[in-house]
């Protein structure tokens, strides 16, 4: 299969081993001439930095996290001077003080190149035309899209968000053969495909689609291929670890998102303790940087929740770490009436009911420190709530309440979809 950096791609364990430990040193080293840094390292517990002397000593370090980011807003974190910087963005969504992200230019040069291999795994080549349907602005996704395709030399399309129609036909006139975006867009865009004359609800050049910033099932990803057919892929990275991904993607074997190993050094652990998880484990993902300037991530906690799969190489020759696919947030499990689950749980059990389609909403009612759950869906006449409701009990554990409403009528939005609305009833 086609790789980018076969070099960078295809280390072998020690290989890995000895760049990791380069890095994490340098890393460290940059972080401590940072008095914020600093700070927080030393209250952790690090006297020196030069007491890191291999990858066993990575749990000597404290962990740091999304408030650490808020508390040095703007450029507090910054450790290099600031005519060095070149560019920066925010974590999308967010509320209160944003998370940043600076970047000098080889920074920006190392997320270009982290795109370009996601890119080349995903089967497109030079001069191939992909669509970037993510914002441009403060948000990171339009830009990081941007500079990776630069790198692979892709024919660009830099559509943004929004406008539907627009979309449809900037990828018919010019023959885009993938697109990136987050994958509750994409019932919008086939709502729009159906929609139009017949001879004219297809795009036929079309062949790839890469999606991140939202976790989406195996129903999702096969209902999207099928439709559309195109062949799906899952993006990782996030603001704080440098953007849209840099720390990987699934290949086209389907059996885990790469992480890319040169570049981060990735631990799993138990969200509460902290304690590191076994290999399959589910835990927390915890990211370390090792070649970023600007602002270098130090056991970053993520709140993701997946496992590693394997360390072995894959069938598409890289030998890079596999992890699952992102099964949730630590900070968006929703506990009802003593049962765990996350958004994604709710949206496979949907898929399951036939006649279901790819709208919902789950409604967190609170009334004097109860709540009660109600699960908004899009479905086919015949399909009625109580269906809804029954399915859901067997597979989460609890009884929502399920509604049933129009294919249609739930409300839409060109960027993340909002899964979880909650209310206070208490007056």
């Amino acid at each position: 299969m086609a790789m980018w950096n076969r070099t960078a791609e295809t280390l072998s364990r020690d290989e890995y081993a000895k760049l990791q430990l380069a890095g994490l040193q340098k890393s460290l080293a940059r972080a401590w001439a940072n008095p914020f840094y600093r700070e927080r390292l030393s209250k952790g517990g690090v006297a020196d930095p030069a007491d890191v002397k291999s990858l066993d000593d990575l749990v000597k370090l404290p962990f740091f996290t999304k408030d650490d980011f808020r508390e040095a807003y703007p450029l507090k974190m910054s450790c290099v001077d600031r005519r060095d910087l070149m560019e920066f963005h925010m974590s999308s969504g967010s509320t209160g003080t944003p998370v940043v992200m600076a970047y000098t230019k080889n920074d920006l040069l190392q997320w270009a190149e982290c795109m370009a291999r996601c890119y080349a795994m995903a089967g497109l080549e030079q001069g191939d035309a992909v669509q970037i349907m993510p914002t441009f602005g403060l948000f990171n996704g339009g830009f990081g899209c941007y500079h990776g395709a630069r790198k692979a030399r892709l024919f660009t399309i830099p559509a943004s968000s929004g406008n539907t129609e627009r979309q449809i036909r900037l990828m018919k006139d010019f023959r885009a053969k993938g697109f990136v975006s987050v994958v509750s867009y994409v019932p919008r865009l086939i709502e729009k495909l159906d929609a139009c004359p017949a001879g004219e609800r297809d795009l036929p050049y079309l062949k790839v689609g890469i999606f991140g910033s939202e976790t989406f099932s195996d129903e999702t990803r096969r209902r999207i291929e099928s439709r559309l057919g195109i062949e799906c892929f899952d993006i990782y990275g996030m603001t704080e670890t440098g953007g849209i991904g840099t720390t990987g993607q699934d290949c086209r074997c389907h059996c885990g998102l790469h992480v890319w190993e040169d570049q981060y050094i990735t631990e799993i652990i138990d969200p509460t303790t902290g304690a590191p998880v076994s290999d399959g484990e589910y835990g927390e993902i915890v990211f370390t940087s090792l070649t970023r300037e600007a602002m270098p991530i130090l056991r970053y906690r993520t709140h993701d929740i997946t496992r590693i799969l394997s360390r072995e190489k894959c069938a598409c020759g890289r030998t890079s770490l596999r992890i699952d696919r992102i099964t949730g947030r630590t900070d968006d499990m929703l506990i009802v009436k003593g049962v765990n689950f996350y958004p994604r749980q709710v949206e496979q059990a949907l898929k399951e009911i036939p006649g279901v389609a790819d709208e919902f909403q789950i409604i967190l009612e609170e009334r004097h420190g109860m709540t009660e759950v109600t699960v908004n869906v899009e479905a086919a006449p015949g399909v009625t709530g109580h269906t809804v409701a029954k399915h859901l009990r067997e597979r989460l554990g609890f009884l929502p309440k399920g509604d049933v409403f129009p294919v249609g009528s739930l409300p839409r939005t060109d960027g993340k979809a909002q899964r979880v609305i909650r209310r206070t009833l208490d007056k």
